[in-house]
């Protein structure tokens, strides 16, 4: 069972009890921080936003149904007031708690459901390989993004390749994603990147990052770009439970050497995850 399956177990089995991120990341033996990778990358939704849409979706059918005790409905699904609860239901539905009931359905209400805990064939991962990452001084462009929406990614690529082999201090043609700064709900800043050296002036709108020295353990992805989900599911939910290493907050690479593509996506790359010592 992967620790996605067992979180889904444990939102589901305590549904009428306060639970944390901690809470969960605790009944799948995992760190909060592996937790919420795993999740997002085999559910495409940030683990704690489901948590509440779930809770809220319940407490939506007892107000369709008549439930008089508001309180006891924000109180069950994780709220300390009255009024904390009708703002979250009303940002998750667009009507207040008050009005679903008098309406009495849920017609026009977009509910969350239980998530399947089905069992798919994992993707037959290479061996990775383990290697030391000295410190790498990247610069390039950096947005935030959504868990359940990194819809624009390839787009901030597309701008990054016009600058592309043209930035001042720029070493080699490797180009780097980086992930890093994650939250609670694992949404993240994504940099598109190359290693420089020196500190030349920037191009307009470009940052700096450092990526400190660490242990990195490294996979392949051979498939096209846009199935790395699929990989990065199963590193999180398959590879990472059963090697016996564990994963550190720390940047993750997507390393895209001259093999790589980028006008057709093909060709191949590298993905690094920090682990422990």
């Amino acid at each position: 069972m992967t620790p996605v399956h067992k979180a889904l177990w444990f939102v589901e089995s305590h549904s009428r009890e306060p639970i944390a991120l901690e809470d969960i990341a605790k009944a799948c033996h995992v760190s909060p921080f592996h937790l919420t990778r795993a999740f997002a990358a085999s559910t495409g939704l940030s683990l704690m936003r489901y948590v509440r849409a779930r809770r809220l979706s319940d407490a939506a059918r007892q107000l369709a149904g008549g439930a008089e005790d508001i309180l006891r409905l924000a109180l069950d699904a994780g709220y300390g007031s009255h009024e904390a609860f009708t703002r979250a239901f009303r940002d998750q539905f667009g009507h207040t708690p008050e009005q679903v009931r008098a309406q009495g359905h849920t017609l026009n209400l977009l509910l969350t459901e239980p998530i399947a805990m089905t069992t798919t064939p994992p993707i037959d991962l290479a061996p990775p390989r383990f290697e030391m990452l000295k410190p790498l001084p990247l610069v390039g462009l950096v947005e935030r993004h959504l868990c359940q929406s990194p819809v624009g990614i390839p787009d901030q690529w597309q701008r990054f390749n016009q600058h592309a082999g043209r930035i001042p201090g720029q070493v080699g043609k490797t180009a780097y994603g980086t992930c890093y700064n994650f939250d609670r709900e694992g949404n993240f800043d994504y940099q598109c990147g190359v290693e420089v050296a020196g500190d030349a002036a920037l191009p307009q709108g470009f940052a700096r990052l450092l990526v400190p020295a660490n242990k990195y353990v490294v996979f392949a992805h051979s498939g096209h770009v846009a199935a790395i989900r699929a990989t990065f599911s199963a590193i999180w939910s398959d590879w990472f439970p059963q090697s016996g290493h564990e994963a550190i907050e720390a940047p993750t690479l997507e390393r895209y050497g001259q093999e790589f593509n980028s006008l057709t996506g093909l060709g191949g790359f590298e993905i690094w995850i920090a682990i422990k010592a």
